[in-house]
């Protein structure tokens, strides 16, 4: 059976044009194989562990190898926690609008909460590695304007949504990624509902090439 964790980041739900083509492609995925479970991690719902106080001081003890407090044992429990999400999936499904050219605030707490050394990466003398290698990701871009590089405007060179992820992605171990974008959905009905309709039909195809990926 099939585990994936669903991580929404749009507030807008049935207007998000980001969360329409993640659904097709969680669709397109249950359709091929009806086994699979899929958990959601709603980013604008979930209560996300602050980063401060006890949990920093756990964070640096456990870089210094120096035993946590009960305090903050505690805390850093939250942590693991929220992590076994991302351990216990087979792929990642991530539906994420473009906010100042990058991402919401909301999914960049999530990634600096659980991105910690021995929860989702390790680092020793070898240098960093990611500790979900073997998992898949199906990264979904919603963007109002046109960010590719093909742009006729400077605005290809504004894009931090798209590198960012997947560089986040490849540090946590997962290098079976697959992106896709849906642009322009600030230009009305017609061009949003054609940018909208041409993504999901590239997310069906970006599912069935994950799944090739055994």
């Amino acid at each position: 059976m099939t585990k994936i964790l669903y991580i929404e980041a749009s507030p807008r739900k049935r207007r998000s044009a980001s969360i329409d083509v993640a659904a097709a492609a969680l669709a397109a995925w249950r359709a091929a194989d009806p086994s699979v479970e899929i958990d959601v991690l709603d980013v604008w719902s979930t209560a996300l562990p602050e980063f401060d106080g006890p949990v920093m001081e756990a964070k640096y003890a456990g870089l210094s190898g120096v035993p946590l407090s009960p305090e903050q044992e505690a805390a850093w429990r939250g942590i693991r926690r929220l992590a076994t999400r991302f351990h216990a999936a087979d792929a990642l499904v991530l539906a994420v609008p473009l906010w100042n050219f990058s991402i919401p605030y909301k999914l960049k707490h999530l990634i600096d909460v659980v991105s910690q050394k021995d929860v989702l990466f390790s680092f020793d003398a070898e240098g960093f590695g990611g500790l979900l290698a073997g998992r898949k990701a199906l990264v979904i871009c919603a963007r109002g304007l046109d960010y590719s590089p093909a742009s006729d405007t400077p605005a290809g060179s504004y894009d931090f949504q798209k590198p960012y992820l997947e560089t986040w992605l490849r540090f946590i171990g997962i290098t079976a990624i697959e992106t896709v974008i849906v642009e322009k959905t600030l230009f009305g009905p017609e061009i949003d509902g054609d940018s909208r309709a041409a993504a999901r039909a590239s997310a069906i195809e970006a599912v069935e090439r994950l799944r090739a990926r055994s």
